[in-house]
């Protein structure tokens, strides 16, 4: 079979699991998970070039860290210093010191294989989590403040893990020597790409932007994030790391948004990918020869983890946002897939442990993907105090009972103008830079991006909207953009501009709530103008 046919037959069978799993509001990522055991169990695959699938599949990995670097800013990361440096600590070393134990002293496993398999075993799925509650907006949540937090810190240490697993193998090497290089590398990568993204991206998608074409800032965005993993890699770092990196320092511009808009299909799909692929890594005779042992080693991990995460979050915060979190970080992360891959590569784990631990994250993320979008209702059942309200949430916009204006050409302006002399609550989104640096004087609410993107919409909250204003004079554009909002939410009440009555035939099947004629507008103005002179 070539890569062709694997490729139709793939996107046949994901399409039409996820089709059905959608039915009963089963996340893709299972749909994905069963796309890549289907593949694995019905071909061949000697035939094929796994690794060429899994680096190819390793990108989702790398957008989805750089969208989570554009939500948290460094501001971000002072602010969550106990959640990222406290509790993800305390929830890597404690898990990691536990299933130490467990591997070395109940199955035999000597202790340098024992205490990789711990390590990988403690971290948490940065795909799945942050994808559902991105979606869910439970990431503005309290609990998935925390989460975060704890995600953050061991997708950090994914990078001491590799490096021990290199001492472990070559135990010749010099630790010290080691660290140094290490450390120098990292100030290195670190300075890089803090100068590139302090002074030098922003001007260049300056330039970009100024073209006016929508695919050199989409090949803009890919460079960055690209070139930002290539620089971590050649110093020895995860691709992921450079693209979190980047991510972090691309967030305090003004193009944030629309960058973040654009990447969303490429991550999500890469991310598809990336599962596909850990599904074809199934081996099915070794998995059938110890199918009791890995369902009773899955359920003890997530039950384990979840303690140690709750015994963390309830010293100091209170019972039901512990166990929210416990739920929600309880599954084995992708990232743990890496370490195996390394980690048997060295001859640290035998294949047989390799594909027993393969279908124990397997099933956790499976089962995590079925139970996450739950957590809430699931607590509320045991626990019954209100949650407190967070003081910093996670997402910068939490404007509720505003109005959304479209555009921010003249009339536009003229609209936040008078929404601010009126006292009410705005936001503004436009594309071009030179209306930006408008706003920007005259310290008006205006963000960077494509009015007809969900994500744009989202991100200013639209559900909590008072009506939107359309102030654009091109009726494709103006289309997209309601058309957008519809999909989101048909009660939305959008407000439009026209010129003359010939638009209302043309736009009548958007189901606009309210238009404004400028010609009739003006002339009945002109004709009380006119009545009140005196002659």
């Amino acid at each position: 079979m070539n890569y062709l046919e694997l490729l139709v037959l793939t996107l046949l069978t994901t399409i039409f699991i996820n089709l059905v799993l959608k039915k009963f509001y089963i996340s893709t990522i299972v749909g994905y998970l069963l796309t890549g055991i289907a593949i694995s169990f019905y071909l061949d695959m000697v035939h094929i070039n796994s690794n060429i699938v899994s680096h190819i599949a390793e990108f989702g990995i790398v957008f989805l860290m750089f969208t989570i670097g554009l939500e948290f800013s460094i501001r971000h990361l002072k602010s969550m210093k106990k959640e990222v440096f406290v509790f993800g600590f305390l929830q890597v070393g404690l898990s990691a010191l536990l299933f130490t134990s467990i591997s070395y002293y109940f199955f035999n496993i000597n202790l340098k294989s024992s205490i990789v398999i711990a390590l990988a075993l403690s971290l948490s799925s940065t795909a799945i989590v942050l994808k559902v509650f991105n979606e869910s907006g439970d990431i503005r949540r309290p609990y998935g403040r925390y989460s975060l937090g704890i995600l953050l810190f061991q997708d950090l240490a994914v990078i001491p893990i590799l490096i021990m697993i290199d001492i472990f193998a070559n135990p010749i090497n010099s630790l010290s020597s080691l660290l140094f290089d290490t450390f120098i590398s990292g100030v290195v990568v670190l300075s890089i790409l803090f100068v590139l993204g302090k002074y030098a991206t922003e001007k260049f998608f300056a330039m970009v932007v100024d073209s006016k074409s929508e695919e050199l800032f989409m090949a803009s965005v890919l460079l960055i994030v690209l070139s930002s993993a290539l620089l971590a890699h050649l110093f020895n770092f995860s691709y992921s790391l450079g693209a979190f990196v980047a991510g972090m320092l691309i967030s305090e511009t003004k193009y944030k948004h629309q960058i973040e808009a654009d990447l969303v299909p490429f991550r999500d799909l890469l991310l598809g990918l990336f599962f596909i692929s850990v599904g074809m890594q199934l081996n099915f005779n070794i998995v059938i020869d110890n199918f009791f042992t890995i369902i009773i080693l899955t359920a003890t991990i997530l039950l384990l983890k979840a303690v140690i995460i709750f015994i963390i979050i309830v010293s100091f915060s209170f019972r039901k946002r512990a166990m929210k979190t416990a739920l929600a970080l309880a599954q084995v992360g992708e990232f743990s897939f890496a370490v195996f891959a390394l980690a048997n590569s060295y001859k640290l784990i035998d294949n047989d442990t390799l594909q027993i631990l393969i279908a124990v994250v397997i099933i956790s993320l499976i089962f995590t993907s079925l139970v996450i979008r739950y957590v809430r209702e699931f607590t509320n059942l045991f626990f019954h105090e209100s949650s407190e309200i967070m003081s910093e949430p996670i997402k910068s916009s939490t404007l509720s009972h505003h109005i959304i204006v479209c555009g921010y050409s003249k009339l536009g302006q003229s609209v936040v103008n008078e929404l601010k002399n009126k006292g009410l609550n705005y936001i503004a989104i436009e594309t071009d830079r030179v209306h930006m640096q408008k706003a920007k004087d005259l310290r008006d609410n205006v963000i960077l991006g494509n009015a007809s993107s969900k994500y744009i919409l989202n991100s200013v909250n639209i559900k909590n909207a008072m009506a939107v204003i359309i102030a654009i004079d091109n009726d494709d554009k103006l289309r997209l953009i309601a058309q957008s909002i519809h999909a989101i939410d048909s009660n939305i009440a959008i407000i439009v501009k026209i010129s003359q009555n010939e638009q209302l035939q043309e736009l009548k099947d958007l189901d606009i709530h309210g238009f404004v004629n400028e010609n009739k507008s003006v002339s009945t103005l002109l004709v009380e103008k006119a009545m009140k002179c005196e002659i």
